[in-house]
């Protein structure tokens, strides 16, 4: 089986954030996607690539930018879509967010979006499907040759935690704490064509497990295959789907500088004719694990031995070997808002200092409004008797707070 890869003569950049629709007054999700995109028909009709689409749910609008050269043009162009989107959801009294999950929100109580793709998607995965109430941010990163796709996703899955972490922001799900910093990438990871990818040689490996997988009926098209990091052929990109929902501009910045960067620079490696770094799938998918319970806080493994480190430290090595890279892509300052996640938090840690703070799950979604709107995260946990940032009144709870299983999450490692 031949696929033809569009190569890119350049690491191009494609963005695509999932945004929650969310009522100011409540902190619910809206069902309301089909109508939101109905009153900007100039966005969301366009034939080639709207920026503005639906998603599974309809509380859900998927933000998607043209191919950008740089990170700044993506910023751009996210931002002119999203304030857009913005002017028709004050009328309708709705804000937008960004997060892994819904704090509050159950999956059984959501709207499918009118979409066929997304019916046969339901009828086929059932159960798997109907509950993947999760959001995320996808990352094109423009590839010069099929030749390098695969050496190049091999080493990307290296690095699986450290992009987990630094965005990881769905800890609650249906009003609970899970005690994990992502819990998205358990939800959607349990699709069965999910998942870090499988460790593969070449490009006619992947055409030989595509063709494999197509003639067992596990997919109908290549595009089923939804790995944390896969090859998107018509594109010719590598798409990086690791990140949860990024809850503020500056760090889908972030995410798309520190992707364009790896990708540079494992590019220019091929290049000088050095191998690129291909971990075991047993390394990967315990490393995936350890950052989706600990974030941050995990220690992961760095070799096929079992010699572990503290994740914070390889992103702060990582981000050091990253600087000129980024300079000379022009996006050193996008790179650098990941040391200030290092510092300041994540968001799933800044979502759970609001409750350690006395807040509410009310309160969580009042801080993830504030901090979508203004494009800033705390220096410090928000208090809970701070003005409510959505609708400018106290938050009363709802008695959301009751359903806050644990502050305590354990040791602040994993496999020590």
């Amino acid at each position: 089986m031949a696929i033809e890869f569009n190569a890119s003569p350049r690491a191009t950049l494609g963005v695509e954030w999932e945004l929650q629709l969310v009522d100011v007054h409540t902190r619910h999700l809206r069902q309301e996607a089909q109508q939101v995109l109905g009153e900007l028909p100039e966005l969301s009709e366009t034939a080639d690539n709207p920026p503005l689409r639906h998603e599974l749910m309809q509380c859900t609008v998927e933000v998607v930018t043209g191919i950008c050269e740089t990170v700044e043009e993506a910023r751009a162009d996210l931002a002119g879509s999203v304030e857009r989107l913005g002017s028709v959801l004050e009328a309708r009294e709705a804000a937008i967010i960004c997060a892994g999950t819904h704090p509050l929100d159950d999956w059984r109580d959501q709207v499918l979006s009118p979409v066929q793709r997304y019916g046969e998607l339901i009828d086929e995965m059932q159960w798997l499907a109907r509950r993947i109430l999760t959001f995320g941010v996808h990352v094109h990163v423009g590839i010069r040759s099929r030749e390098k796709a695969i050496p190049i996703l091999n080493a990307l899955s290296n690095y699986l935690p450290h992009f987990l972490a630094l965005t990881a922001s769905s800890p609650f799900w249906s009003g609970h704490d899970t005690g994990l910093a992502s819990s998205r990438s358990i939800i959607f990871g349990a699709l069965p064509t999910a998942g870090p990818p499988p460790h593969l040689e070449h490009w006619d490996a992947f055409e030989e497990y595509m063709e494999t997988l197509l003639r067992a009926g596990t997919i109908s098209s290549i595009k089923e295959v939804w790995w944390d990091v896969r090859p998107h052929p018509d594109f010719g990109t590598i798409e990086i789907r690791m990140f949860d929902g990024i809850p503020t501009l500056r760090e889908v910045g972030m995410a798309a500088a520190l992707s364009q960067s790896l990708v540079r620079l494992f590019d220019q490696q091929l290049d000088r004719g050095y191998g690129l770094p291909s971990p075991p799938s047993w390394v990967v998918n315990d490393n995936k694990w350890r950052a989706t319970r600990y974030g941050l806080d995990a220690r992961i493994i760095t070799d096929d031995r079992g010699r572990t480190m503290p994740l914070r430290d390889d992103l702060h090595e990582l981000l050091r070997e990253l600087e000129p890279v980024a300079a000379r892509l022009g996006c050193a300052e996008d790179l650098g808002v990941a040391a200030e996640i290092l510092d300041k938090g994540a968001s799933y840690e800044r979502q759970r200092a609001v409750i350690d703070d006395g807040g509410t799950l009310n309160d969580v979604v009042d801080s993830l409004v504030a901090e979508f709107r203004a494009d800033v995260f705390p220096t410090a946990p928000p208090s809970a008797n701070s003005p409510n940032s959505a609708t400018g009144t106290r938050a009363t709870g709802g008695g959301t707070g009751t359903d806050y299983v644990t502050k305590n999450r354990g040791p602040s490692h994993a496999g020590a």
